[in-house]
């Protein structure tokens, strides 16, 4: 086990983190990040679940050392244990593992659900397991990019106590993270965040790239088609850096970043966009009515194109 000592103001320091040993349920592409990244820094990943074929090429790609086995297993033989499944399969696994009784007292159980809090792991808790939350606000591709994307991450955690929050900081800080405390009550609210955030930006981009690629149909740039079906077209490299550009704006200068029609109360423009993006695709103009009117609301435009835009006719 990790050791701690505690430092004159009360804070927990972690002079040299033991090796532990570690099994992962499940080699999914959070679980394999983890599990990788945690071997670069010393731990071991001794075993792993891994059920559908996806999985075990990941496992013996990501963690060659590493044993499958069913998850009772894996549980009996770590010191800590990752719980990487998906948030509606995490309480039926914390209470089958509780009810084999394979879980040791002592062990460290985190799970990497970002919905969930610690109260989730409650029968793992009751026979004296540490909980413990570590979710990383990161998006994964199952690509070697995600151990990498890992260290620049910040990591919501959540624990019972002050020694629970000091394993998951040393943890996370060891493959370098960010840990950011979030209380066990508020997790739904973080997830929802993280979710609005980086989710929907992938369908706005997405219904962004489509209507760009019928604008561009037909005509040629320096010679070159300008579209086509591909990723990192010609349409994505139009919108590259003015995206780049609105999210830095945007995550330095909050609301105050918005420009264009919307902030400008231009209501001609904004109902010529939702004509032509209702010849394009209707559902995509229904897309960017919902968006022009959060951002109306934001930028406090005119009454007069709020009106418009609330009109879902």
């Amino acid at each position: 086990m990790t050791s701690f000592e505690i430092t004159r103001d009360g804070s927990f320091r972690d002079p040299a983190p033991a090796r532990l040993t570690v099994g992962i349920v499940s080699a999914g592409r959070v679980g394999t990040a983890i599990g990788a990244a945690l071997e670069r820094v010393g731990h071991v990943v001794a075993a792993c679940t891994a059920v559908s074929d996806a999985s075990v090429r990941r496992a013996r790609r990501s963690l060659p050392d590493s044993e499958i086995l069913p998850a009772t297993d894996v549980a009996g033989r770590c010191e800590l244990l990752i719980l990487a499944v998906p948030d509606d399969q995490l309480a039926d696994l914390v209470a089958g593992l509780a009810a084999t009784g394979s879980v040791r007292r002592g062990t460290l159980v985190a799970h990497t659900s970002g919905a969930n809090g610690i109260g989730v792991l409650a029968p793992l808790t009751a026979i004296g397991a540490v909980p413990l939350a570590i979710h990383p606000a990161m998006t994964f591709t199952g690509h070697d990019e995600d151990v990498a994307r890992m260290s620049s991450a910040c990591f919501g955690i959540t624990a019972a106590d002050e020694i629970g929050y000091a394993i998951a900081q040393s943890l996370v800080l060891e493959i370098g993270g960010e840990p950011v405390r979030v209380r066990d009550e508020v997790r739904p609210l973080y997830h929802a965040a993280l979710a609005h955030g980086s989710n929907h930006l992938v369908t706005l981009v997405s219904d962004a790239v489509a209507a760009l690629r019928v604008a561009l149909s037909g005509g040629e740039l320096l010679g070159q088609q300008l579209v086509d079906d591909d990723p990192n077209g010609v349409a994505e490299r139009v919108l590259a850096p003015l995206l780049s550009a609105a999210l830095d704006n945007a995550l330095r200068r909050g609301p105050s970043a918005l420009t264009g029609p919307v902030a400008r109360g231009d209501v001609d423009a904004v109902t010529t966009h939702l004509r032509v993006l209702r010849e394009v695709d209707p559902q995509l103009a229904e897309g960017y009515r919902a968006m022009s009117l959060r951002s109306a609301q934001l930028a406090g435009a005119k009454p007069e194109l709020i009106e418009i835009l609330e009109d879902n006719s």
